[in-house]
């Protein structure tokens, strides 16, 4: 099918990346079921596709709620007869040591991006079996691959992404023209930091290298019509997790450190919940404020832990 007429629904429509996958694919002509919590974004976002001449219909929602999930993807098919493809890139999550996060905001982080993440593919896969076939993308992280201090919830989170987008994927090789992809990024420039809740009196900030957010955009694109089992966007991600798993004692030496001066803002703020429990339209948009002039010095720290594992690799003695 020409991406002119594939229908495709986002969720997490309103900023970051899939505001951006919106963008794009309103430039080649596709029909957009957009998803979110923010009206007002919302629709900010179809006028910019209709502006590249794609048509986009909004459904205020919450991932968390299956019957909205459910309500969207027929709202979709009502509109335009069938949705071909998902792009599923919404998430919260919120900062602080695991016991400072209060338990009702750590559990909602969770809940929008795991839980969320369950019912848009169950969703999906219901609306392509119905249809004979589809492809659902889901927009995973760096961090769910390797852990970080003061990031639990998203952590934990998207390990839970990862795992059950596996075995999607697996149990999808008995469902011919389904398919699956994950795009796990590292640092990209948007809102989402400043939007996150904090408990450390400080916003996060996304650690170097960083990537815009139409570069992952293009890699979901992409993958809706030339699906793969996962897509890393970002340049130390493949050194990172070798760093996580093939030298762990040299990881947890200094990756605290490293989250300390890449991975926090140095202003002082209010602790708050952001916009875990309620959406912060005023804050969202397409960009946050990093890109990739700052800190580039510090993109060394994705090397550095996976150089890390390659000096432990060589000077271990191997057994016979």
């Amino acid at each position: 099918m020409t991406s002119s007429r594939r229908t495709v629904l986002i969720t997490g429509a309103s900023s970051g990346i899939g505001r951006a996958t919106a963008l794009q694919l309103a430039d080649e002509g596709a029909s957009l079921a957009l998803l979110a919590r923010s009206r007002e974004s919302l629709e900010t976002v179809r006028d910019e596709c209709a502006a590249r001449g794609g048509q986009a219909i909004v459904t205020v929602a919450d991932v968390g709620d299956p019957e909205a999930v459910s309500a969207a993807f027929d709202a979709a098919q009502e509109r335009f007869g069938r949705v071909d493809g998902v792009v599923h890139s919404a998430a919260a999550l919120a900062y602080g040591r695991f016991e400072d996060v209060p338990a009702e905001v750590f559990d909602a982080a969770i809940h929008t991006t795991l839980t969320g993440t369950a019912n848009v593919a169950r969703a999906a896969l219901q609306a392509f079996s119905a249809q004979g076939g589809g492809s659902l993308v889901v927009i995973g992280s760096l961090l769910g691959k390797i852990s970080t201090p003061w990031m639990s919830s998203y952590v934990t989170a998207k390990w839970g992404v990862h795992g059950l987008v596996r075995t999607l994927q697996l149990e999808a090789r008995s469902t011919p023209g389904i398919d699956i992809s994950l795009v796990w990024p590292g640092g990209v420039d948007t809102p989402v930091y400043l939007q996150a809740g904090t408990y450390l009196e400080r916003h996060g900030r996304p650690p170097p290298p960083v990537d815009p957010p139409e570069k992952v955009a293009r890699a979901a694109v992409r993958a809706l019509t030339h699906p793969r089992r996962e897509v890393s966007v970002g340049l130390a991600n493949h050194l990172v997790v070798t760093g996580f798993r093939m030298a762990p004692t040299v990881f947890d030496a200094i990756v605290t450190p490293l989250m300390r001066v890449g991975g926090l803002s140095h202003g002082e703020v209010e602790n708050s919940p952001g916009n875990v429990l309620s959406p912060l339209p005023e804050g969202e948009a397409l960009h946050g404020r990093w890109g990739r002039h700052w800190m580039r010095g510090a993109s060394l720290a994705g090397a550095a832990v996976g150089a890390g594992a390659t000096i432990v690799r060589s000077v271990t003695p191997r057994r016979s």
